[in-house]
């Protein structure tokens, strides 16, 4: 089994993302398929409390040396609402 380590960003719930949010609860409640634009607007995904995730590729390059290896993230190049940054290894 291998392991890898992923990088995501989140912009914060800002008033459309507790919008879309009552509607994917009302839908799931009722039994009903999320609407494609509320499943588009969280990317295909349950919502995340921590916000919006934003694709941050490239802003990140592979890092290695003799005693690790991961992602090295350049936050100047990350956009200013950008408030949440998750590193997690998935198997």
């Amino acid at each position: 089994m291998s392991m890898s380590t992923n990088v995501v960003a989140f912009r914060p719930a800002d008033e459309k993302w507790k919008q879309m949010k009552a509607v994917y609860d009302a839908c799931d409640k009722a039994g009903v398929s999320i609407p494609e634009e509320v499943d588009d607007f969280f990317n295909g995904e349950p919502p995340d409390e921590a916000g919006v995730e934003v694709a941050i590729a490239h802003a990140m390059q592979e890092w290695n040396d003799d005693g690790g290896e991961g992602y090295e993230v350049d936050i100047s190049k990350l956009p200013k609402d950008i408030k949440i940054i998750r590193f997690y290894n998935s198997w």
